[in-house]
């Protein structure tokens, strides 16, 4: 498979790693759009969020459990913002399930 998160969790491709489990791994991104920007991703490949079952209810449970524990290690005590892309109309320019978490600046809504 061509899937750049697939290679970046293989470790194929190197990034800035935050976290990493058996199952799960947290990079910083490369491109942040906040002082604290960084990605979750399952090391399986799931194409987006649509793809997702109930069978994946676990999965999504330890996604944000990690999710809430970095950013209570990186000092997020004022809030922080978790996003997830699905689809080219969503936003979603790499095709695997991947959280962005952005914190540490006052972060407007309604996101373009």
């Amino acid at each position: 498979m061509d899937c750049l998160f697939c290679k970046i969790a293989a470790g194929e491709i190197p990034s800035t790693k935050l976290y990493e489990d058996g199952t799960l791994l947290a990079f910083y991104d490369i491109e942040p759009q906040a002082p604290l920007h960084f990605l979750v991703i399952p090391k399986q490949h799931i194409d987006s969020a649509a793809a997702l079952t109930e069978q994946d209810a676990s999965l999504l449970g330890h996604i944000y459990a990690v999710i809430a524990r970095l950013c209570a290690e990186q000092g997020c005590e004022n809030g922080y913002r978790v996003v997830t892309n699905v689809g080219r109309d969503g936003g979603q320019s790499v095709g695997h399930l991947h959280f962005h978490v952005l914190a540490k600046r006052s972060l407007a809504w309604p996101p373009g």
